[in-house]
This record gives C-alpha cells, sequence and structure tokens, in this order.
C-alpha cells in the first residue's frame, strides 16, 4: 500500500505544513442535547444510561418498565421526507404541534404498537426524531418521545 502515514488531525497541505483536518470533532454533541436525567424523568423511568453513539444516540432507561430510547439528528433531512419513509414501512402517522407551535408528526408501527416515534423540524436545519419503546406496553409512548421533544425544541436542554 501506498502513502504516507500522518497523525490524528493532521494531514499534509503539500507545502510542508499541518493543518488540521479532523471536521468532525463534535459529531457526537447530539447525543447530549439532554442529559440522562431528563431522559429518564420523561419518559417515566428513574435512569437512564447511553448505550450507543453514532449516527443515532440511544438510552436504556430503567424504571417500573425498561424503555428504549432513541434520538437521531438528520442534518440534511426534511419532514416531508420523513413522513413518506415512514407511511412507506407502513407506519401509521399523525400531523400534530410541540408545545403549540412546532409542527411534528407521530408513527406508529402497526406491529409494534407500544412504539412511538416523533419528528419535528430542527431549528436550524434538518430533522429531529425522538423514539420511545418500553419493554412491557404501558402507558402512552407517544406522551414521552413529544415531552422529550419539547425539551429540546424549547431549549430546555
Amino acid at each position: 500500500m501506498d502513502g504516507t502515514a500522518y497523525p490524528i488531525g493532521g494531514g499534509d497541505t503539500g507545502q510542508g505544513n499541518w493543518q488540521n483536518s479532523d471536521r468532525f470533532e463534535k459529531h457526537l454533541l447530539e447525543c447530549n442535547v439532554l442529559s440522562e436525567t431528563q431522559i429518564a424523568k420523561a419518559v417515566g423511568g428513574s435512569f437512564a444510561s447511553r448505550s450507543f453513539n453514532g449516527a443515532i444516540c440511544r438510552w436504556t432507561v430503567s424504571g417500573s418498565n425498561t424503555t428504549a430510547v432513541t434520538f437521531n439528528w438528520f442534518e440534511w433531512g426534511s419532514m416531508a421526507v420523513e413522513q413518506r419513509t415512514a407511511k412507506k414501512l407502513g407506519y401509521t402517522t399523525e400531523n400534530i404541534k410541540i408545545a403549540d407551535t412546532y409542527t411534528a408528526f407521530t408513527q406508529r408501527d402497526p406491529k409494534r404498537p407500544a412504539m412511538c416515534g416523533v419528528t419535528s423540524k430542527a431549528p436550524g436545519r434538518g430533522v429531529y426524531t425522538w423514539w420511545v419503546e418500553p419493554r412491557v406496553a404501558s402507558g402512552d409512548s407517544c406522551a414521552a418521545a413529544i415531552k422529550l421533544m419539547t425539551l429540546v425544541l424549547r431549549g430546555s436542554a
């Protein structure tokens, strides 16, 4: 294999000087949009632990019912594309307002009725989606997903 090795974050500009080429140093910050305490409280749990970072953020919330929580921010996504995709997957969708201000929609998979997702336009660009799925059906998972979205959109993080 041909090439030259460079230290992480460095690259040769061809002029003998180094340039930081790491443009993704903040790419996981969206996983910190809410604290684990806020996430646990919003879904009626007592403790949340992060289980995955990457294109999506995942937590497992413990309490009287173990609940899976997922957040994603598609920076170049759109509400229309997300809603069309949900419908193509066979999910039912419903247009809603978050905090009487923000346009959003819920999505449910008829095959997994305890699960609910809420998608809204992100304040800067793209779309946010929260998914809530309790291990055992109890309460309204859409209410929990809406609460999480409300916290983020109102800047309560």
